[in-house]
């Protein structure tokens, strides 16, 4: 296996990037972050669970769930807009209801580098003023970051064959 990276994250106004390479190939990722079985194992910042409803990873369809963490619940909704197996999501992430203001569009991009996966998410929110509240109400910058740490954590278990 791999040394065990970091992520990088850049900041500019209401865009956020984070980087990371994973110790697992392309197509265990991509299915660590496609299939619900899997995803519910890792997806979320540290000490958060979630209860997957429904999740359908097609262009049109989407990914119903909730996230339980601080006490509470937090529905979401992902509505995929473009998805290329095993290269590409493009997504809006959203609340309960779609019209929530709290919406914001992320694209991820999956790069096979040896036995190892660049993984790329940019988000983009609707105000830079936006994404500071989001940081300052759940610190929103690190939790993206613990999440992909997760993620790492829970591929480099299946790759080594404990998932």
């Amino acid at each position: 296996m791999a040394a065990k990276s970091e992520t990088i994250v850049k900041r500019n106004g209401k865009e956020i990037t984070y980087t990371r390479t994973l110790n697992a190939p392309r197509e265990l990722v991509w299915k660590a972050w496609t299939e619900p079985d899997h995803i519910k194992e890792w997806f979320g910042p540290d000490g958060f669970t979630i209860t997957n409803k429904s999740m359908e990873v097609k262009a049109g369809a989407s990914w119903i769930f909730t996230m339980h963490g601080f006490g509470k619940d937090f529905p979401n909704k992902i509505i995929f807009i473009e998805v290329i197996k095993p290269k590409r999501l493009v997504y809006r992430h959203t609340g309960d209801d779609d019209s929530d203001p709290l919406s914001f569009h992320v694209t991820i991009t999956f790069e096979q580098v040896g036995n190892t996966t660049k993984l790329t998410m940019h988000s983009i929110f609707s105000s830079a003023e936006e994404l500071d509240r989001l940081n300052k109400e759940v610190n929103a910058i690190e939790s993206g970051k613990q999440t992909l740490n997760r993620l790492d954590e829970y591929v480099t278990s299946m790759a080594i064959g404990n998932k």
